[in-house]
């Protein structure tokens, strides 16, 4: 049974659509998980990424990458190199 996306979903100009094949096992889980939970294979699919890039520490929105772009050291900032000795 097909659902039609959610208003705002699917349909705005920052958008990105890709196709993703299952196997039956696979598919069947998900649309039984979608039906339990009252959501969306879209909303299931959007869960599961968000979590993916939480789990690999990458950012999911802008505001989130400019802090954490914050917190590491810019590529153009020298370390202090650790003071050599000179050894007779």
């Amino acid at each position: 049974m097909a659902r039609t996306p959610p208003k705002g979903i699917g349909t705005g100009k920052d958008t990105v659509g890709k196709r993703v094949t299952f196997d039956r096992e696979t598919w069947n889980a998900l649309d039984l998980m979608a039906r339990d939970k009252m959501m969306t294979l879209q909303e299931l699919a959007d869960e599961a990424f968000r979590d993916l890039l939480k789990k690999h520490g990458r950012p999911t929105d802008l505001r989130s990458a400019l802090r954490q772009s914050a917190r590491d050291i810019a590529a153009n900032q020298n370390k202090k190199a650790p003071a050599r000795s000179r050894g007779k």
